[in-house]
């Protein structure tokens, strides 16, 4: 190792690629776009996707990971670790979900986009006061409207879903067989 002539100490060897992009998103505190890291990096999109790739493999084992919602990439606690760390930071623990929200995230996650009456021809009662609440919560979004009598909204999982239920995107989820909806 090169020794620093004014300290006498060893100069450390140069940042990898991915500790350079472990350090950004570190301190970045949100979602920032490969485009942006690229840039700060001044690299080409390219070889910060493979990096991005490399450091996701990194962290599988520890107590950070890699949060994708599509372009955008972000670090984040495990989420076996919740509980801990809302100990530590003296948060309340977050409410739990009620069995019809659950209910009704599960089928929106899986067949999304959908509308509240194909979610009410599944689950066979009103969901309106649990979409308000998975609403509030930002675990669902307005996805658009069905081009049908009536341009019912579509409703899909949020970027937050995925954060607090630990999954890089919807192809983590576990196979599952719904009914079918009804077109409405």
């Amino acid at each position: 190792m090169e020794q620093s002539p004014l300290l006498d100490l060893p100069v450390p060897p140069s940042p990898t690629t991915v500790q350079l992009l472990e350090a950004l998103l570190f301190v970045a505190g949100e979602p920032v776009t490969v485009t942006e890291l690229a840039r700060a990096l001044d690299l080409p999109p390219d070889a910060v996707e493979q990096a991005l790739d490399a450091l996701a493999t990194t962290c599988a084992g520890r107590g950070v990971r890699l949060q994708r919602d599509a372009d955008r990439v972000q670090m984040v606690s495990a989420p076996e670790a919740a509980a801990v760390i809302e100990r530590f930071l003296g948060t309340p623990a977050s409410s739990r979900l009620s069995t019809a929200a659950l209910e009704t995230l599960t089928i929106i996650a899986y067949r999304q986009p959908i509308t509240r009456a194909q979610i009410e021809a599944i689950r066979g009662v009103d969901s309106s006061g649990v979409l308000r609440a998975l609403l509030s919560r930002d675990l669902i979004a307005e996805g658009g409207r069905l081009e049908t009598t009536g341009r019912p909204i579509l409703y899909v999982t949020t970027a937050e879903f995925l954060r607090q239920f630990g999954l890089s995107g919807l192809d983590d989820l576990p196979p599952l067989d719904l009914p079918e909806a009804r077109a409405s």
